[in-house]
């Protein structure tokens, strides 16, 4: 029995096609199980509580976008989450790391770090200090007499 050579070519895009749109949704299903989750909202809620961190992204408008899949900072197990989150502002732009630890009796999720990474190479732990309280002086406690201008 033959078949022909545009069979197979029908056979074949259509194979493609539905194996990308399976795939492009597999990718939506996941960012959105990703957004929706404790680990991730506790992260984002403690970086819009700390107003020196918004302040040096320059938000509002904070933009949380995909997490990349194949990061290898990207860990979820099932009482523990490590993620990496890409947020911007207006100013600048980073990533928000994350750790949490779900508690095995109430099963809920408790944010246990959270380091914003800014492209310009500050780091602000959104944990050791609230925002009322002032960013601390990055000098302090350093001993700067032999460092050269």
């Amino acid at each position: 029995m033959r078949v022909s050579t545009s069979k197979l070519q029908q056979m074949a895009i259509y194979t493609t096609l539905l194996t990308g749109a399976g795939c492009g949704t597999m990718y939506y299903l996941l960012q959105k199980n990703f957004s929706r989750s404790d680990y991730h909202r506790l992260a984002l809620e403690q970086l819009k509580a700390n107003q020196t961190a918004m302040d040096s992204l320059g938000a509002p408008p904070l933009k949380v976008h995909n997490i990349h899949l194949s990061d290898r900072h990207n860990r979820v197990e099932p009482y523990t989450a490590e993620i990496k989150i890409p947020v911007t502002g207006s100013k600048d732009g980073g990533y928000l790391y994350t750790s949490s630890v779900r508690d095995p009796q109430t099963l809920r999720w408790n944010l246990t770090q959270a380091v914003l990474q800014l492209r310009e190479g500050q780091r602000i732990d959104l944990l050791t200090f609230t925002p009322s309280t002032p960013p601390p002086n990055k000098t302090e406690g350093l001993e700067t007499g032999n460092w050269s201008s």
